[in-house]
């Protein structure tokens, strides 16, 4: 009975041992990463379905073979480094790297390498677990370029905000005036500000961007838009952004959008350049704004009159930041704003197709 009892006992054991033997062969086996063992040699003795999607090779392509075909050049040494630790018992903490896969294609992988032993505690190989990182590095790529640009752009911003400051300054005596003015144009800054931020600082819509700067000032059916779709890059939104809030204080002040009958159209083209059409260099943009209304009697007549922040912007900070020229006309009942630009400060590089998309006569 007792040794019957011992048999029972041993069987049992060796049941329960298969049973933990295929247990974990299926766990290694649906794994999502990449589970490899390798001899002290670096040949690889075992290779699941996920090292197969993640390297390329097959089971039967990869065992047998060194793990230095998964290796770049410049990091072989990594092998001899592990192999060394993996000889004195050592577990390799977790770290990221570079392998490479059957295709050649280099990914970003984190690896964990332990020791492997037998039944004797001798250690004959290592288990590998690799996790494919790539997506996770692109993404960390992408936050630090978009957190540069960030941080370009807000000091840009300030500068701009200051200039801002000391331009109304010189041209307001009342305190609740200059407040009033510094509040409106910053919060201009802001919807620009917005709009990049939604597209990451990839650029924005021309027509997003005259909507989102003259939608403060209502009376949308007063005002006329006729141009191609354009994507404008971050410079042109923050510049082209400072001058529609120009222009719409001033028209909702002495202008179109301050009386009912009054109108504003807003055109802007393309000139396909004579000599080279196929060069967004060679092309230049042109954007007019010219209203229309009944004359106003705080109208401002001529250019004598004192220039405010405002003209500054229209005559020089918004022109000049894009490469171009403006013009400005006023007389009483009509004012008129033309900029000329070279297409290539305006819109984003892989938009130069989008210019022959044209949307004409709506209303914002």
């Amino acid at each position: 009975m007792q040794l019957r009892v011992a048999m029972n006992d041993i069987e049992g054991s060796d049941r329960q041992g298969v049973t933990a033997d295929v247990r974990l062969a299926a766990i290694v086996d649906s794994s999502f990463d990449a589970i490899i063992s390798k001899d002290l040699n670096s040949i690889i003795q075992s290779w699941n379905h996920a090292a197969e999607r993640m390297f390329g090779y097959t089971a039967e392509e990869a065992i047998g073979q060194s793990i230095l075909m998964l290796i770049p050049d410049h990091l072989k040494s990594e092998e001899t480094e592990i192999i060394g630790k993996i000889r004195s018992g050592d577990r390799v903490a977790s770290y990221e790297t570079t392998r490479r896969r059957k295709d050649g294609v280099l990914i970003s992988v984190s690896l964990t390498i332990s020791p492997i032993k037998n039944s004797n505690g001798e250690i004959i190989g290592a288990s590998k677990i690799a996790r494919d990182i790539s997506a996770a590095k692109e993404s960390e790529r992408r936050i630090r370029l978009l957190m540069r640009e960030v941080n370009h752009r807000v000091k840009n911003q300030f500068a701009v905000i200051l200039s801002m400051v000391r331009e109304t300054s010189k041209r307001s005596n009342d305190p609740g005036e200059f407040e009033d003015m510094i509040r409106a144009r910053i919060m201009a800054l802001s919807r620009s500000h917005d709009l990049l931020v939604t597209s990451e600082w990839a650029g924005a819509s021309l027509f997003d961007l005259i909507q989102e700067h003259l939608k403060p000032f209502g009376r949308e059916e007063q005002i006329l838009l006729s141009g191609p779709v354009l994507t404008l890059q971050s410079n042109a939104v923050q510049n082209l952004g400072m001058a529609f809030h120009e222009l719409g204080t001033n028209s909702s002040k002495y202008g179109a959008l301050g009386s009912e009958g009054g109108q504003v159209e807003i055109t802007w083209t393309i000139d396909s350049g004579a000599q080279n059409p196929g060069s967004v260099g060679e092309r230049e943009f042109q954007l007019t704004w010219e209203e229309t209304s009944t004359p106003h009697p705080g109208d401002r007549r001529d250019e004598t009159t004192r220039k405010g922040f405002g003209t500054v912007v229209l005559q020089r900070v918004a022109p000049q930041s894009l490469g171009g020229s403006a013009i400005l006309e006023r007389s009483p009942g009509h004012f008129k704003w033309r900029l000329s630009a070279p297409l290539a400060s305006i819109i984003v590089p892989h938009a130069g197709s989008e210019a022959d998309d044209v949307s004409t006569g709506f209303g914002i």
